[in-house]
């Protein structure tokens, strides 16, 4: 007899339950999400999670792999919207800040290093990391801020400030002047 509460069989279990998974993720901390709790917001049994996840700690490497790619999504977007070097580098941090501001849970779990271990990312991953990171670094150099240390710095500075001020260190329009702010200072000869 199935636990489950529906009959319904679904054609791509995986993608149900990661996007039930993601949808519990909008609203608690990926710490407090369950397989079984995944398996009762999909409405199926909770056995269906193990038929795609090992465990708990891939099903949030999955849910790190989606928030990876939607972050980097917002953050093409918004530079793209832009046509001046200067404001395509601010339009980018301020994505990132407010990606990080508007989906915490998300971003934190993108950034677990117990879930993406630093130095050690899933085949998935890997190529997801690499991406933003040279979205990044060719919006930085193209604005002037080619060397590796300012990369990083410019990296460093968005994703502190987003950090924070998920965390309520400080306001979102705090967060993004100061971001402003730094690059700003960055960006004068």
């Amino acid at each position: 007899m199935s636990s489950s509460r529906g009959t319904y069989h679904h054609g791509n279990l995986a993608e149900v339950l990661e996007d039930a998974a993601m949808q519990l993720l909008e609203r608690m901390p990926a710490a407090e999400i369950s397989l079984r709790e995944v398996a009762r917001a999909a409405d199926v049994s909770h056995n269906a999670p193990y038929h795609h996840f090992r465990d708990r700690l891939g099903l949030l490497k999955a849910l790190a792999e989606r928030g990876m790619v939607e972050l980097t999504r917002a953050v093409e977007q918004a530079i793209s919207a832009e046509s001046a070097t200067d404001a395509r580098l601010r339009a980018g941090g301020a994505a990132y800040i407010r990606f990080a501001v508007e989906r915490p849970h998300a971003f934190a779990v993108v950034y677990d290093p117990q879930v993406c271990v630093p130095g050690q990312p899933t085949e998935t991953m890997a190529p997801l990391i690499d991406h933003l990171e040279a979205v990044l670094a060719e919006t930085s150099a193209v604005a002037g801020l080619a060397s590796a240390a300012e990369i990083r710095a410019v990296w460093g500075l968005v994703h502190g400030l987003g950090t924070l001020c998920a965390a309520g260190h400080f306001t979102e329009p705090e967060a993004l002047a100061a971001a402003e702010a730094a690059l700003a200072r960055m960006l004068t000869p």
